[in-house]
């Protein structure tokens, strides 16, 4: 699921798609088509809207990521139930489906998600896991077997800490249940729906494996730096060993510079003599000026931090230029 417009990642998002921003230099979405080809799925479906263009730009027929890909391209947004009804036409089998939210970053085991939809006959399996603050998402609560019992989206006071992670697998009959054609909420629309008509939807419980939202720019900045570090896992061939910080291909960086804290210095970026950026994501083609500091921000394509500037806790546009002595 890839059609958000990504409005809490403005400003990156005016520009690229949610899912096609880079982790470590790699979109997003690769990050979790190589989970998928990991996990044995062969042929995925991106489901999308937003600048959809860009998607079939970068990743074409898919082979280059080794899965099979198509396209169903939303031309109005039909919200996360609509989306998934439109891309279910594309599948090819009957048997169940593995849907992720674009904006998810983790290692959650698919496989084992898998299995376990199937050893528990359900129709839809969620992956659930704990967090401190459950206002932001959808809260789920489940009965001694498992079994799911409530789904409330996005409430006030919620009942509990358990949330729905955004990872699912559906029977080919879940899916059908969901209206074409028209604008669903698979959250408020969809899963209460089939808990009230007593669908065997189940719940996954996994709080082991990394997880992270990434819909602000901190959670950018933190996934970007958790895969630097090496605390977040990620799949073969995307990995990098932990360090300070990776400067990618065609980045100079000047002497004296210092990188530190997960730091991503992207293709062609260029940090000036002295610089200090810790923590923080250069997009391609940024420039920060000699002397200036960079903590936890996003400095955007070709966005400039001139010289001797300080820089905290910012997400700079593409383009957008911040004074020297800022």
């Amino acid at each position: 699921m890839v059609g958000g417009s990504g409005t809490r990642l403005r400003p990156m998002t005016l520009t690229t798609p949610k899912p096609m921003l880079p982790l470590a230099g790699v979109p997003l979405v690769e990050h979790q088509l190589a989970r998928a080809r990991n996990a044995g799925i062969d042929h995925v479906v991106l489901a999308t809207s937003y600048k959809a263009e860009v998607f079939a730009e970068h990743f074409r027929d898919g082979s280059a990521s080794g899965v099979s890909l198509s396209y169903a391209v939303e031309a109005e947004p039909l919200g996360t139930g609509g989306g998934i009804r439109a891309a279910s036409s594309m599948l090819r089998g009957t048997g169940p489906v593995v849907i992720l939210n674009g904006d998810v970053f983790g290692s959650l085991n698919l496989r084992a998600l898998m299995e376990h939809h199937e050893r528990q006959a359900a129709e839809v399996t969620l992956h659930l896991r704990e967090v401190e603050d459950a206002r932001s998402y959808g809260t789920v609560e489940t009965d001694d077997a498992g079994q799911v019992t409530s789904f409330r989206e996005k409430v006030a006071n919620p009942a509990g800490r358990q949330i729905n992670a955004g990872t699912y697998v559906f029977s080919a009959r879940a899916l059908s249940a969901i209206p074409p054609g028209r604008p669903v909420s698979v959250e408020r629309e969809t899963f209460p729906l089939l808990i009230g008509q007593g669908a065997r939807v189940v719940g996954f419980r996994d709080d082991a494996s990394y997880w992270l939202d990434v819909g602000t720019p901190a959670a950018f900045v933190k996934a970007n730096c958790d895969i630097v570090l090496g605390q977040a896992p990620g799949a073969d061939g995307l990995v990098h060993r932990p360090r300070e910080a990776i400067v990618l291909e065609g980045a100079v960086v000047g002497a004296n510079a210092r990188l530190s804290g997960g730091t991503v210095v992207g293709e062609r970026s260029c940090i000036g003599d002295g610089a200090v950026v810790h923590a923080s994501v250069l997009l391609p083609g940024a420039w920060v000026g000699a002397g200036a500091q960079v903590t936890d921000s996003v400095v955007g394509r070709g966005a400039r931090v001139g010289t001797g500037a300080v820089l905290t806790g910012v997400a700079l546009a593409d383009g957008e230029h911040v004074p020297p002595d800022a």
